[in-house]
């Protein structure tokens, strides 16, 4: 669908948690979709998912909006959006730990943050920090020959880890895998989906669990997978 100036629609749903920098990471990724022909509008809450007339004419949702809430009718717009053809994507906490009072949506999206084990405890000094550790993320079969990360080769970050809880309805594009450290409860390694699409009615999901901050989205593997995968989703 296209707004009046013949544009696609692209809505930015940003808030939650500020240490995500909703706003200055959904900055660095509004002016690639202007130039990708993309009429952008930007909303600091979900209440525009309950709007019946503007919804259904967007072509892709972007959100970032960590730990925070939806109302009934907010969630049922989105949904329904999505399962007539909107794409739907983000990154870290801003789509894969919102609204997590609502089990309908956490088997929309199909990926839940549950943790991101950080430093020995004697190195935590209480700051986001304390979760900042060196991690690989491996390229699956699949990713290998998908168009968002067709061509890139495994990589490396320093930033949060995330373990996700999940289903195999996921189209794994890259993992990572949490390792056993001497003081972890856990006693062998677990390997979650790191960056993932899923298939929803017509529309088209997309998540990618790196992008704490505005300099992990910086990071050049990780913008060019970001900005594919808006592509990908997108109507």
């Amino acid at each position: 669908m296209t707004g009046e100036s013949g544009q696609r629609r692209a809505l930015v749903v940003r808030g939650g948690w500020d240490g995500h920098q909703p706003v200055e990471t959904t900055d660095e990724f509004i002016p690639f979709l202007e130039a990708n022909g993309f009429e952008v509008r930007v909303e600091d809450s979900p209440a525009v998912y309950a709007d019946a007339d503007y919804l259904p004419t967007v072509d892709l949702i972007v959100q970032t909006n960590t730990m925070s809430t939806i109302e009934a009718d907010e969630f049922q717009g989105l949904r329904r959006a999505i399962e007539e053809g909107a794409g739907y994507a983000g990154w870290h906490g801003g789509i894969a730990d919102s609204y997590r009072n609502n089990s309908d949506y956490l088997q929309l999206v199909g990926g839940q943050f549950a943790a991101h084990p950080g430093k020995h405890p004697d190195e935590r000094t209480g700051e986001q920090s304390d979760n900042y550790l060196p991690h690989r993320y491996e390229i699956t079969e699949l990713g290998r020959r998908h168009p968002i990360t067709e061509g890139l080769d495994d990589f490396e970050l320093t930033t949060e880890q995330y373990w996700v809880l999940h289903d195999d309805y996921l189209d794994v594009l890259a993992t990572t895998t949490q390792a056993v450290r001497p003081w972890d409860p856990w006693h062998r390694p677990v390997t979650s989906p790191a960056i993932w699409t899923r298939s929803w009615g017509k529309g088209r999901i997309f998540v990618s669990t790196p992008g704490h901050r505005v300099e992990i989205l910086r990071d050049p593997t990780v913008r060019t997978i970001i900005e594919r995968g808006l592509l990908w989703a997108a109507r």
